[in-house]
């Protein structure tokens, strides 16, 4: 077990800052975003603004955690890790992960989804984590497989998308030293 979360040679997740609401403002209303999201209007500065201030950063008390993911070579943001739809019951999390377009095919989001389970499971002891995937996000889905994620159901007609439904995978991992 790793003695140091949430970062490696190459990058790391840290709580979302005040400063981040530009980052977060572009990246919450970009449309081409909304389709792995289910984001249907734009966000205000207000709204992020709130979000901001009134998280409180911890996943028991918000049921979900935002972690930016930070460039330690030059501290730049790449993108956003999620855990959401919480569960301590039983011990399970949604994750999500979105990186700007212009970092993508580098290993950052690999990285990312790497250090954000090791932290699920090793410091919060979740059971489980798992996502939703677009059928057709190809990029996605081979890094959640190629992460250890399995692909484990299938959601029809699940999103709805340029006026059309589409089908959604569940791709699960399990912590392997839970018990």
């Amino acid at each position: 077990m790793s003695n140091t979360y949430l970062n490696n040679d190459r990058i790391y997740l840290r709580a979302v800052e005040p400063e981040d609401l530009d980052f977060m403002y572009n990246m919450e209303n970009d449309s081409l975003l909304w389709d792995i999201s289910s984001f249907t209007v734009p966000y205000s500065r207000y709204t992020l603004r709130q979000y901001i201030e009134n998280n409180q950063n911890d996943i028991f008390a918000d049921k979900q955690l935002r972690l930016m993911i930070i460039r330690k070579s030059d501290s730049i943001v790449l993108g956003t890790v999620d855990l959401s739809d919480f569960m301590p019951l039983h011990a399970r999390a949604a994750i999500g992960i979105a990186l700007l377009k212009n970092y993508r095919k580098e290993g950052y989001a690999s990285d990312a989804l790497k250090l954000v389970s090791d932290y699920a499971f090793n410091y919060l002891n979740l059971h489980q984590i798992y996502a939703y995937i677009s059928i057709e996000n190809q990029n996605s889905i081979g890094l959640f497989a190629t992460n250890g994620f399995m692909r484990t159901g299938l959601l029809e007609d699940w999103l709805s998308y340029n006026n059309r439904f589409i089908d959604a995978i569940i791709m699960q991992k399990l912590n392997p030293n839970h018990l």
